[in-house]
């Protein structure tokens, strides 16, 4: 066994001197010769790249060390409503809650704690914003970085309860003790679908509905004051006035007014809407879908209405056609030369069938030969 040890601390290191676990000293870089007839020293040593002394023993040296604490390190205790900026060589570093009690090695860099006041507001001031925006920043469970698009606003909410709007830009708000959310919201005509709805006429036919809205903000903090979460509750709204508009009607009812449920839903919504903080501007029936057997059946409703209309359509103009042929021959059972040009004209109609026609016996002989008129 040797009795003798020799401890390193290196330059960019700091070391407990330890005894059976027990603290003994503060070691600084350096060479430690020690005598140890019983093999009970050991030395803990702390790489100062990483400053944070976070150690079983910091509230005991705080406690009954406070000149060596002073001394080693850098003391950084915040109040209960206090947030720290820890900053090494004047750059931020971290960010540090409320009632945090830290202890920092002192010689590597220069500790630095600027204090931020919770109880002057939440919000973080646009120049330490940027300073916030910063890739590998500890600590940034303490603060909410927002953005809020263009054409959006942003519904902040503390605890819960609506505070303020936002317009488009960057935010950063303190989490500290508080829930803090925002909830960005696009003001622009936006299309709310209520799709799939399966419902029951008046006479018990099932339909599935389509349905489209475009809607807007027309005042946001009024919208999100009323309703937890107003789009959801414009899509109920959709529903139950597509339902009352559908239920209270019958199929052939539905089908021969096509624009009543349009106009039925935008009655209800007119009762609903005024001071809801939500305006709709049009909306409409997408999409009626039937049944399968009842598609069947009223193709053949359809199929069997064109046909009778087709039908009296046929008697009409064979009556007509049939008065036209009993007056035409009236006319011309009273008039030779009727009769005549009624011969002409059927003469002309055989012509224009015939590329070559040769004519014996005149003009009567032909004549006489295609029409026979008996007279009594």
């Amino acid at each position: 066994m040797k009795w003798m040890k020799r401890f390193i601390v290196k330059k960019n290191e700091r070391g407990l001197l330890l005894d059976e676990g027990d603290f003994q000293a503060i070691l600084e870089p350096g060479l430690y010769p020690r005598f140890d007839w019983h093999d009970r020293l050991a030395v803990q040593t702390f790489n100062l790249n990483t400053p944070l002394f976070d150690h079983p023993l910091a509230g005991y040296l705080r406690q009954h060390q406070p000149q060596r604490v002073e001394h080693y390190f850098e003391r950084m205790d915040l109040g209960e409503h206090e947030l720290g900026l820890r900053l090494e060589d004047g750059k931020l570093m971290e960010l540090l809650g409320p009632d945090s009690r830290r202890l920092y090695w002192k010689g590597q860099a220069q500790h630095t704690l600027e204090r931020i006041d919770l109880t002057q507001g939440r919000r973080v001031p646009p120049a330490l914003l940027a300073r916030l925006n910063r890739p590998g920043l500890a600590g940034l469970e303490h603060v909410l970085l927002v953005t809020v698009p263009a054409f959006h606003v942003g519904v902040l909410k503390i605890d819960g309860a609506v505070v303020d709007l936002l317009q488009a830009g960057q935010y950063g708000f303190w989490r500290c003790g508080s829930q803090v959310a925002v909830e960005t919201v696009d003001t622009r005509v936006q299309a709310l679908e209520v799709n799939g709805q399966e419902i029951l006429t008046r006479d018990k036919v099932s339909l599935r509905l389509n349905l489209v809205a475009n809607w807007r903000y027309s005042d946001v903090l009024m919208a999100h004051a009323r309703f937890s979460k107003p789009v959801e509750h414009l899509y109920r709204e959709l529903q139950l006035g597509l339902r009352a508009a559908v239920g209270t009607r019958t199929l052939d009812e539905l089908l021969d007014d096509k624009q009543y449920i349009d106009a039925r839903i935008g009655e209800h919504l007119q009762t609903l809407l005024p001071d809801s903080g939500l305006e709709v501007s049009t909306l409409g029936v997408r999409d009626i879908i039937l049944p399968g057997e009842m598609k069947t059946l009223l193709a053949q409703v359809v199929e069997a209405e064109k046909a009778a209309q087709a039908n009296v359509i046929r008697r009409r103009e064979e009556t007509q056609a049939t008065r036209s042929l009993l007056n035409t021959a009236k006319v011309m059972e009273g008039s030779p030369t009727a009769l005549r040009l009624k011969e002409l004209e059927t003469l002309e109609r055989v012509a224009e069938r015939i590329d070559r026609i040769s004519v014996f016996g005149g003009l009567d002989q032909v004549l006489n030969g295609l029409v026979s008129l008996k007279t009594g």
